[in-house]
């Protein structure tokens, strides 16, 4: 690793963030590309978010990624906000600017739709209805993402009803479809001639509940995708690979949204390639 008086800073802020594989992976391209600069994990309780975005400019930070807890109060933070993070009303990349201002992205739902079509390249947004699974930020950020790339129509469904029709409201405001229904209609009227389905809940994770959806009414050439990445293979996505469908996993969301901060602190755009993946998933497996 080069690392001078001049090196390049970045990191991720969260409370807690030991788990983060941010480091790792940015860690990865600083070191593929041979770049004079570090990117640190930031550890910041809630009450000290204000304090570390006064903070960290000064002390040679260009810029650093948001985890949870803190992308609602990044939202308020910083001085603008890129159309995806205006939209979404969250910031999970914040740059800083030649003149000091803090401009604030979101590049959730970019990342989704760069992983979707590197993974299934035969899906479009034409190809029909898209059934969407949670109503949290993830969620919030893919449904724009999608909306904006012209899907036909959004369905939406959650386990809690008042979070899924907030979000429903919010994004009727695009001006396209968006279908709600309830969390007991997901394995009928919910799959029913959708061409993509998305789980962006915790529900598969390590650690939460199973996700319980049969498949059975999904159509076949449907693709199917879940941003759960511990473990990389979810029940879901291993259900719908029996039943021949193209899956795509949440790894690679998470290192494709990494592109446009890295862009900016790195000074390269870096790629996503099979090097950079298997170093995460050396992260994943304590490697």
């Amino acid at each position: 690793m080069l690392l001078s008086g001049k090196a390049r800073l970045a990191g991720v802020m969260g409370w807690p963030v030991g788990h983060s594989l941010s480091p790792r992976l940015h860690g990865h391209w600083f070191e593929r590309y041979r770049i004079d600069g570090t990117y640190v994990p930031l550890p910041v309780r809630p009450e000290d978010v204000a304090l570390a975005f006064q903070a960290l400019p000064r002390l040679g930070f260009l810029g650093w990624n948001v985890t949870v807890p803190h992308k609602e109060a990044a939202f308020r933070l910083v001085d603008e906000h890129d159309p995806a993070a205006a939209r979404i009303g969250a910031v999970n990349t914040v740059l800083v600017q030649p003149d000091g201002r803090l401009l604030g992205l979101n590049t959730d739902g970019a990342g989704f739709l760069a992983h979707l079509r590197a993974t299934a390249p035969s899906w479009t947004p034409a190809a029909g209805p898209v059934a969407l699974l949670g109503a949290g930020g993830a969620a919030r950020g893919i449904a724009v993402a999608l909306l904006e790339a012209g899907v036909p129509s959004l369905r939406l469904t959650n386990r809690t009803p008042e979070r899924a029709a907030a979000l429903a409201e919010e994004l009727a405001r695009l001006g396209r479809g968006v279908e709600l229904l309830p969390w007991a209609a997901r394995e009928g009227a919910f799959l029913e001639g959708a061409a993509l389905l998305v789980n962006a809940t915790s529900l598969g994770m390590a650690g939460q509940p199973p996700l319980e959806l049969s498949l059975t009414v999904l159509p076949r050439a449907a693709v199917v995708a879940d941003i759960v990445y511990v473990p990389l293979e979810t029940a879901l996505l291993r259900a719908a690979r029996r039943r021949g469908h193209v899956a795509v996993d949440g790894l690679g969301m998470l290192l494709h949204q990494a592109v446009p901060g890295f862009s900016h602190w790195g000074g390269v755009v870096p790629v996503v390639d099979e090097a950079l993946r298997a170093a995460v998933l050396a992260g994943l497996a304590g490697g």
